[in-house]
This record gives structure tokens, C-alpha cells and sequence, in this order.
């Protein structure tokens, strides 16, 4: 992993290109926010994602590590393609969904047991997205090692776990989902497929996702301070908001020149 590149190191201008563009949501295209379920997308950035969709022709996904349906409420009444909870469940551009889950009994299991210890430590919260779960510890970084410790004993329990660290939070999902992979999934499918890839995004959750669209010969862009496998970066959230508007009168520009023959 190297230091990302600087962000006055100029993006790609992204004109003349057939391009495909994934988005992850939480300190990317919305503030990061104390708690979860706190977090919202200005109308005007849900706005440009939807002219941004119409001038891909829909090839616009969300990746994020929320579940699609909370990914919906975040940028509605726009519905485009999603992937949910690190991948484990994805819908593609036709509506299908495309899921992977826990068994039930370990869900289970694992909910109660999570929810009785971190009720021991004021602050941190257990959230559950159904086939996985991410225990958050932003109000509470002094169970910062405490929460991680807990994390890791239940995937050594569990092989069919996977540990998924992030900013201030911990995430346990199945094995073999990543966003990576589901970034890969969607690039073999239409819209998709025959474009070029660029994924935002800022976590370490994006760093298999930055991976994947670099090995396709993609535009990686890291949101944010530390280093990562991006070959881009954007400073913070308002100015992933300012590169969109860029982005679209760009793409605007680029139409009208392809309307008038230009």
C-alpha cells in the first residue's frame, strides 16, 4: 500500500470516455455522522446522481457497507444498482437480487451474545444489517480494543466470518464478500460491462474496491487523509460534492459536442 496521490494531483477529466461509476455512501457522498442512522445526502447531491445515471445510460452503482434498502432511503426517489453490506447482497441494473447470508442459528447467536457484552460498554452500539453486523465504537473509543478483541474472538469461533475493520467500527459479514468483488459483478454485466471503472470512496472498506477497478485499468479516487491503493484523492465529502458538479457539466459539454457533431 502506498501514500494515495495528492489532491492537487489533477483527476482525469473524464471527457470522451465510456465510463462506469461506483459510489461508496458514508464519508463519500454523505458526512460521517455520530451515530448511523443520522446520516443524510443533500437533494442537490441526490440530484446530480440521478443526472449523472441518465448520462451513463444507468451505469451508476452504490457500494457501500449499509443494506441497499437503507442505501434507497438515502438517495431516494433515485433507485439505481446497489451493493449492500460489503456485497453480500447486491441488486443489479434489472432489479434482481443477489444475496449471501449467515445460517441462522449463528446470526442468532452471534446477535445475542454481541448485544449482551457491548451492553456492558456505554456508547458503543450493535447495529444489525441481517446477514452481518457492524459494532460501533465512535461515542466510545475507550472499548476501542475492547470491541475489536470481541470481533476477533467471534470469527475465530465462526470460520464462516469474516472481520471487516473501519473508521470507528468493526464489521463481522461472510467469508468471501468484499467490495471488490461486487464492483467486479456489476462490470460483467450491463450497463456495465465495456466501460471504464471509477470508484469512490474513503475507508478501508474501499481498499479492495480501489484494488479492483485499478487492476481493470479504472480511475480509483480516495476521500480523505492516509494511504490507501487509490491513485487519486479528494480532501473531504464537499469536495466528492464539487467533483460531481464537474463531472456533469463535463459530461453535458461532452453530449452536446456529440450532438452537434463536434
Amino acid at each position: 500500500m502506498t501514500p494515495a496521490v495528492h489532491e492537487n494531483s489533477t483527476l482525469p477529466s473524464l471527457s470522451g470516455g465510456l465510463y462506469a461509476f461506483f459510489f461508496d455512501v458514508d464519508g463519500t457522498l454523505a458526512a460521517i455522522q455520530p451515530q448511523p442512522e443520522s446520516v443524510s445526502i443533500p437533494a442537490s447531491v441526490r440530484q446530480h446522481l440521478q443526472q449523472l445515471t441518465n448520462l451513463n445510460h444507468g451505469a451508476l452503482a452504490l457500494v457501500s457497507g449499509r443494506p441497499v434498502a437503507q442505501l434507497d432511503a438515502l438517495v431516494a426517489p433515485l433507485e439505481v444498482p446497489a451493493a449492500g453490506v460489503h456485497g453480500a447482497e447486491r441488486r443489479d441494473a434489472s432489479g434482481r437480487m443477489h444475496c449471501q447470508s449467515l445460517p441462522v442459528e449463528i446470526a442468532q447467536t452471534l446477535q445475542r451474545e454481541l448485544q449482551e457484552t457491548m451492553d456492558q460498554w456505554p456508547g458503543t452500539q450493535l447495529e444489525v444489517k441481517g446477514m452481518a453486523f457492524a459494532l460501533h465504537y465512535r461515542r466510545a473509543m475507550e472499548y476501542e480494543q475492547a470491541v475489536i478483541s470481541l470481533a476477533e474472538e467471534a470469527v475465530a469461533r465462526f470460520p464462516e466470518l469474516a472481520l471487516q475493520p473501519g473508521k470507528c467500527v468493526v464489521e463481522l459479514k461472510p467469508q468471501g464478500i468484499d467490495k471488490g468483488a461486487a464492483i467486479r459483478d456489476f462490470m460483467r454485466e450491463a450497463p456495465f460491462t465495456g466501460r471504464i471503472p471509477v470508484f469512490v470512496g474513503d475507508d478501508l472498506t474501499d481498499e479492495k474496491g480501489f484494488l479492483a477497478v485499478n487492476a481493470l485499468g479504472g480511475i480509483s479516487v480516495k476521500v480523505g487523509e492516509g494511504t490507501s491503493h487509490a491513485r487519486y484523492r479528494l480532501s473531504s465529502v464537499d469536495a466528492v460534492w464539487s467533483w460531481l458538479e464537474q463531472l456533469l457539466l463535463q459530461s453535458k459539454h461532452d453530449n452536446v459536442g456529440k450532438e452537434s457533431g463536434l
